[in-house]
């Protein structure tokens, strides 16, 4: 309260606005003795909307408060030392024009919401307690207002009266939009329809296990009930079901349309999914969690801890979704993803200090890839004697970079003499690493038996996943197979592998072979005082400003920026902007790197390989 609306209020406020999410505001701490309501006040007005309007204000703020002025009741809200149920009074006098302008404000806004209020205002100048309620309520459901009231949690004053407005004016779930199922149709709250409930959160307690807190969207679920999982189809018995307040909970025999309660010792579900009554097999869409913006790479301090470490991360991610983890076998990494440093911190205090796991943060490595620029040609002869049958294959080829949508050639230089190649046959490989290897046989005169193509492509894929200048998978490559020997006895697959996989090194490493990083588009809303320094900070971690737009308060600058670049910046960003501004990113293309970056990253990574 003391610091008026801070970064977390205008961040949850934007979350809201995107999701269309009515919100009540509470201005709490109001015993504190910096305490300053008009200046919290001033700020909700600028920073959220101007839609906020006052249903109560503090009449007495700081050391010592215990009134408040209700301008919906017109009346005065005064508490005992030890809080709870308010005395209801008369506004006293030097507060009945404060009060009566508010009133008349609240009147003006609550009529605005609907346009047979309005007509009522226009003809009467004034609207009944029950007609202003009417109009408040309307006003939420369609964030056409934003109501504020006063607290102050730790003394329990305010609490019974936010209680009962929530009660009468919040949404319920039969006001708001009816949630869509995964077929496109609205699941009306309709109480005496087939069960059906969302499951919004999971946690997990020492000594019970696993709780699932969920949502009823339909009919009513009972003790002892039958129900499917109709994310993955398991069966589940709803042995057990509780209202939740807090660590206490509470068993119960049934919940209805709009309850929110919790289950226990459930089989097969988790966070996001859905039960149903049997016979119904829709699904709901859920919540949509923020993008992680933070990342590292973690390890056990100690080996032994590895699979103590994986299964505890798991558990994790399932009490808090937005902690993503990712096992990258192509960076032998395990990469953490959350919201920020802060929010990663909190996760290894966990690690630390529940699960009994220490563990270090490094650097995550950057998957890049790797191509080349311009066509090489290299030949390769495989050939082993030992005694019995030998091995031979020899395998001439020629490898360009490939292009979306470009034809092969017709004729190539090789020696310096123009050749006419014949496409014969050609794979069109899309690589899960990204990008594509396109294999074009162009052998003629039975140089090398169709048989034995496959294996030639086989060894080319295993020199694909591992590029020669960082250990990256290679992208975006036409091979032409034009040439090659075989023998009637010593041919054989592993021969022309092996001959393949080497001539395919070869012509690689003469090719112009050039590094490629993952470059992610990056929109950032920042105050409109700190646009500048937030551009200057891109440029200098070899951004490109794309464009800049003004949303509501906030400038909106678009930029792409190398994943690089971008470690640990929403730390930087929070620093630069005294934590106001946010920021998302999603991955954009593959880019090559300056050569400069190459040089370095080339050094680093042999290095790390000598080290190893």
């Amino acid at each position: 309260m003391q610091n008026g609306v801070e970064v977390g209020t205008e961040i949850h406020f934007r979350h809201a606005e995107k999701e269309n999410k009515p919100l009540i505001i509470v201005v709490n701490g109001l015993d504190h003795e910096k305490a300053n309501f008009e200046k919290s006040l001033e700020m909700l007005k600028e920073r959220l909307s101007s839609n906020v309007i006052l249903i109560q204000y503090p009449v007495n703020e700081g050391v010592g408060f215990n009134s408040i002025i209700d301008v919906l009741k017109m009346k005065m809200l005064r508490y005992s030392k030890d809080g709870g149920k308010a005395e209801i009074v008369d506004i006293p006098a030097d507060q009945t024009a404060k009060a009566a302008e508010l009133h008349s404000a609240l009147v003006e806004k609550a009529a605005e919401s609907d346009e047979s209020l309005m007509e009522l205002f226009f003809t009467n100048d004034t609207l009944t307690e029950e007609e202003i309620k009417k109009g408040i309520a309307k006003g939420i459901r369609t964030r056409g207002l934003f109501p504020v009231l006063c607290l102050s949690a730790k003394h329990n004053i305010g609490v019974d009266m936010l209680m009962e407005f929530i009660i009468t004016e919040a949404p319920s779930i039969a006001d708001m939009p009816a949630p869509v199922n995964n077929k496109g149709n609205e699941i009306k709250p309709n109480p005496a329809g087939p069960a059906s409930v969302y499951v919004f959160k999971s946690s997990i307690e020492e000594h019970i296990g696993e709780i699932n807190y969920f949502r009823v969207y339909s009919g009513k679920v009972s003790e002892n009930l039958d129900v499917v999982n109709t994310n993955n189809g398991s069966k589940e018995r709803l042995a057990q079901l509780y209202v939740s307040a807090g660590k206490n909970r509470t068993r119960v025999p049934e919940l209805h349309v709009g309850d929110i309660g919790a289950f226990v010792k459930l089989k097969n579900t988790k966070t996001g999914h859905t039960l149903n009554a049997p016979g119904n097999d829709w699904k709901y869409e859920g919540v949509k969690f923020p993008e992680p913006k933070y990342r590292t790479a973690i390890k056990a301090v100690s080996e032994s801890d590895d699979e103590k470490l994986g299964e505890a991360l798991n558990k994790i991610h399932l009490e808090d979704p937005t902690i993503v983890i990712e096992y990258s076998k192509e960076l032998k990494q395990i990469i953490v993803h959350g919201q920020g440093e802060y929010h990663l911190n909190i996760m290894r205090w966990h690690l630390d200090n529940i699960y009994k796991i220490p563990t270090n943060y490094n650097p995550p490595k950057i998957p890049y890839r790797e191509t080349i620029t311009k066509t090489a040609v290299a030949d390769y002869r495989h050939r082993k004697q030992s005694g019995g049958a030998g091995q031979f294959g020899e395998v001439h080829m020629i490898i360009e970079p490939y292009e979306e949508g470009s034809k092969e050639a017709t004729m190539q230089k090789i020696n310096g003499k123009e050749i006419k190649i014949s496409v014969r046959d050609k794979e069109e490989i899309t690589l899960p690493w990204g990008g594509k290897l396109v294999y074009v046989n162009s052998i003629v005169g039975g140089a090398i038996d169709a048989r034995f193509m496959p294996a030639i492509l086989k060894g080319i894929m295993e020199k694909m996943e591992i590029g020669p200048l960082t250990g990256s998978y290679a992208r975006d490559i036409r091979v032409y197979v034009y040439d090659g020997k075989m023998h009637p006895v010593d041919s054989n697959e592993i021969s022309f592998r092996l001959a393949g996989r080497n001539a395919f090194s070869q012509a690689f490493k003469i090719a112009g072979p050039k590094i490629l990083e993952p470059v992610y588009d990056v929109e950032i809303f920042v105050p409109s005082d700190r646009m500048g320094d937030v551009i200057s900070d891109l440029q200098g971690r070899r951004g490109m400003v794309l464009g800049m737009s003004s949303e509501k308060r906030f400038e909106v600058i678009k930029a792409k920026v190398p994943l690089a670049e971008m470690n640990k910046y929403s730390t930087a960003l929070s620093s630069i902007t005294g934590g106001r501004a946010m920021y998302s990113m999603k991955f954009a293309e593959y880019a090559q790197v300056p050569g400069d970056v190459q040089d370095q990253v080339i050094k680093a990574y042999s290095e790390e390989e000598e080290q190893e």
